[in-house]
């Protein structure tokens, strides 16, 4: 087989081109601090890449609304708590009411009065929200969960539903519910904590003892209801401090992951760039002794 100087050149200058090319490429990797820097630098690697980052997209979203669920819960039990708190001042008004002989008329009504004023704080309490919802009144649009009345006017929740409740994708298998609707936590209809409340001034008004002890029983149960709904959100709350350090771990997971696909090593790049450029350096070398550069080289 007759090899020509044609050949014997564009051989050399093909074996040249491609060291020329992994040393651009490895000089490259070595400026950009990265292995891939374009699609057909590797598929695989590529792809994987891609879905890392979708991943680290979706952590980053659930960690957004874990932050979004803590101050749900965090406003719900506080409010909760200082309304518990009033509930329990007017059970000791309550209390002094049923004093008989001891409270004379002008107090009852001193105490029918301070107990109304609390009723009033007690619904602007129950009507607090959250970046402007109703703290207790559902996925409800209007402005409040209760109305002057102290009617229940949010959304009705059934139990062990999530329609109708306010809830946040705190994982990719966790949705969780951060409200609390009116009823759940402050008992519904003629029983709830407003009527309660109502009944115990008016029965303060009218001297009525009887109506008072009524109430008073009907307050206990409120309350009752209430320390439920505290240990509830108290339960959420832990959850979610579980479920917000295991999205922190898979965080810093995905973020290794990711380094392992596109980021170099950096010394191992260092000593592959020096060996490829010695190794393109020598090649050449040796290709300029074998390629004769001109005709009177060749006659020569």
């Amino acid at each position: 087989m007759r090899i020509t100087q044609r050949a014997v050149t564009l051989t050399s200058l093909q074996g040249l081109n491609r060291n020329l090319d992994a040393l651009g490429r490895l000089q490259n990797q070595l400026t950009s601090g990265r292995l891939v820097n374009k699609p057909s630098d590797s598929p695989t690697a590529t792809n994987r890449a891609m879905q890392t980052r979708a991943e680290q997209a979706s952590v980053a979203q659930q960690a957004r609304n874990v932050t979004d669920a803590k101050s749900w819960l965090e406003q719900g039990s506080s409010t909760l708590l200082d309304m518990m708190n009033m509930t329990q001042r007017v059970r000791d008004l309550t209390v002094q009411g049923l004093n008989e002989g001891a409270v004379s008329t002008t107090s009852q009504q001193a105490l029918a009065t301070e107990v109304a004023s609390l009723r009033e704080g007690l619904l602007n309490m129950a009507n607090t929200k959250v970046m402007g919802r109703p703290l207790f009144g559902g996925v409800t649009a209007g402005p409040n969960a209760y109305d002057p009345a102290g009617t229940y006017i949010g959304t009705a929740v059934t139990p062990g539903v999530t329609a109708g409740t306010v809830t946040r994708r705190v994982s990719d298998s966790e949705l969780l519910r951060v409200d609390l609707s009116g009823p759940e936590a402050f008992g519904a209809g003629a029983d709830d904590l407003f009527a309660v409340v109502g009944g115990i001034a008016d029965a303060l008004r009218a001297d009525d003892h009887t109506a008072l002890q009524g109430q008073l029983g009907k307050l206990d149960d409120v309350l009752k209801t209430m320390q439920g709904a505290v240990a509830d959100i108290g339960a959420r709350a832990s959850r979610l401090e579980r479920v917000e350090q295991i999205n922190a771990d898979r965080k810093l997971i995905l973020q290794s992951q990711l380094a392992e696909t596109e980021n170099i090593d950096l010394p191992e790049t260092i000593m592959n760039l020096e060996m490829q450029k010695t190794g393109y350096e020598a090649a050449l070398a040796a290709t300029a002794k074998v390629i004769s550069p001109t005709l009177l080289d060749y006659l020569r």
